[in-house]
């Protein structure tokens, strides 16, 4: 398994410097192709102009967006210069961001976004809702936090839990985590007596992960503290350079737990996550 085929989503409103630089260090390290995309939804005067048939909003708002994702695409070849392969899309709509993105992500293995201090993903221009997007996507999505400007792939830290989600995660990043140094899987229990059941689940999957080459320390530990504070916290002594975490949602899609432990996750981790649903 690799990452043979990287998604990067750029914004056109502003320097993807450093989102650039985590996604040039994954496609180094796992030779991968990269396809950058530019998208943004059109105004409201914009479906207005259309629908009656006027050409002078349309042509300005598309001309704007054109040129702004020119600049977004000139630094995107320049980041990337030395990535065999690269592919650039961008993408006008009247219609929301996170679907036209959604569609596009069937062409990778991963997908690559900024994620901003407030808690949202900043995809192309277009600001989607991550719980829209995650959601849809089918793809894992690495989450970099603004002052992420590489991936050094020394140590992951799994935040397991054992849900379908988790799994699915860590089966999603089993690539990122071959390619680590270290991994360190923890479970976060509520209670000593579930101590045991978390220690068994985690014995197999530990054994899971040694058939696919990974090493990794596997541990329990009881909460203290809200759950995601506790986590942050320990990638933080670890010095991980990537969390890997599952993206639990609920019946319907903008109640779900990134407004819960996997939002406040993101929030407060200083490294990348890598989130599946």
């Amino acid at each position: 398994m690799t990452f043979a085929t990287v998604m990067a989503c750029l914004d056109v409103d502003r320097s993807n410097a450093n989102l650039l630089g985590v996604v040039g260090a994954v496609a180094r390290r796992f030779g991968s192709r990269v396809i950058g995309v530019a998208a943004r939804q059109a105004s409201g005067h914009f479906v207005q102009a259309r629908a009656g048939g006027l050409s002078e909003p349309l042509e300005h708002d598309t001309r704007k967006f054109r040129d702004l994702a020119g600049q977004a695409e000139a630094e995107f070849r320049a980041a990337l210069g030395d990535v065999a392969r690269l592919e650039w899309r961008r993408i006008f709509t009247a219609g929301p961001v996170h679907e036209q993105i959604a569609d596009e992500a069937r062409s990778a293995d991963l997908v690559v976004s900024t994620i901003e201090g407030d808690g949202r993903f900043f995809f192309p221009s277009g600001q989607a809702a991550v719980g829209d997007l995650l959601m849809r996507l089918g793809r894992p999505v690495l989450a970099a936090p603004p002052e992420a400007s590489t991936l050094e792939f020394k140590e992951a830290f799994v935040c397991w839990k054992d849900t379908r989600e988790a799994r699915r995660a860590v089966a999603d990043a089993l690539p990122a985590l071959k390619a680590s140094e270290r991994v360190t899987v923890i479970e976060i229990v509520k209670a000593a007596d579930e101590l045991d059941r978390a220690r068994r689940g985690l014995a197999d999957l530990s054994d899971w992960l040694a058939i696919h080459e990974v090493p990794a320390t596997c541990m329990a530990e009881i909460g203290s503290g809200t759950e995601a504070q506790q986590l942050a916290a320990i990638a933080k002594d670890l010095k991980a350079d990537v969390v890997v975490a599952g993206a639990f949602g609920h019946s319907r899609l903008r109640e779900w737990a990134f407004g819960g432990v996997t939002s406040d996750l993101l929030l407060r981790a200083d490294c990348c996550v890598l989130a599946s649903h």
